[in-house]
């Protein structure tokens, strides 16, 4: 039997010590490098959305907006991310035209409808039911377009015009039930009072056809669609916002469900599809 010497046994048998260096903190990322992991995960329009939304969340907030509900300002930060994601300042600075245009015609002679009990609910405070029954259907066809490039000219029209319908419909229910002489039913042309579902009035028709254009031109000035998508849109918010007035009519007063914001949503998927028609059509 080999015996291995004593001095190279205890090499074997003892471990070796070595030094044991101190921790040491791995330096901070600066801001540049924070910045470009975060454009990694997410792209730089989208950084920007969540960015300018939430300042301009928090700037409504502290001022004490009386727009939008805490729950429809929620909701509404995450329309405009998704807005300013997918079509930019300009699709996103189209909405908010239709949020200040309604936002407006709904205080003219507030005192007025509220005395005859057909003012907006809430003193015309938006909630989240609001917000997407007015534009779920917008920022459908804006994300949309992100998903198919190729059809994003044809989206952008659905996208305006579903916004006109709605800004068109909600000027001529204001503007008719503060200034209306008469109303009548759409589907009897019998008279009504104002604000009865499925009324119209020529002052309330004349201000859905300014609201529309309004809209409409704004998209065109601040190149959301092309000039020649501006007819269509009008005629889209036209045909949808009188679509309208036949479902409030014949209908909405029969289902519990078709409450004012599913039919909100109906007619802006009305105008969507009609202003890509009259598009397809027209030009």
């Amino acid at each position: 039997m080999l015996c291995l010497p004593l001095a190279d046994a205890l090499a074997v048998s003892t471990p070796v010590l070595r030094p044991v260096l101190p921790l040491t903190r791995l330096p901070a990322r600066p801001a540049a490098d924070r910045a470009r992991a975060a454009e990694m995960l997410l792209p730089p329009q989208t950084v920007t959305a969540l960015g300018l939304n939430s300042a301009l969340a928090a700037i409504g907030t502290a001022k004490g907006q009386k727009v939008l509900t805490p729950m429809g300002l929620a909701h509404s930060w995450a329309l405009g991310v998704m807005l300013w994601s997918s079509l930019g300042w300009r699709g996103w600075s189209t909405c908010v035209v239709y949020l200040i245009g309604g936002s407006f015609v709904t205080k003219v002679k507030k005192a007025k409808k509220e005395a005859l009990g057909i003012a907006e609910g809430r003193g015309g405070t938006r909630g989240p039911e609001n917000v997407w029954g007015a534009a779920a259907t917008a920022a459908v066809c804006a994300l949309s377009t992100m998903r198919w490039p190729a059809s994003a000219a044809l989206l952008r029209i659905g996208f305006v015009a579903s916004l006109a319908t709605k800004l068109s419909d909600t000027c001529a229910s204001e503007i008719g039930k503060a200034y209306g002489t008469k109303t009548y039913m759409i589907t009897t042309l019998r008279e009504c009072k104002a604000g009865e579902e499925g009324g119209v009035s020529l002052e309330g028709t004349a201000a859905g056809v300014v609201g529309s254009v309004v809209l409409s031109l704004y998209a065109w000035a601040c190149g959301v669609v092309g000039s020649g998508a501006v007819l269509p849109c009008l005629l889209a918010a036209f045909f949808a916002t009188n679509c309208e007035s036949l479902i409030g009519a014949s209908a909405q007063g029969r289902f519990a469900w078709l409450t004012n914001e599913v039919v909100n949503f109906i007619m802006t998927v009305i105008g969507a599809a009609a202003g890509a028609t009259f598009s397809l059509l027209l030009m």
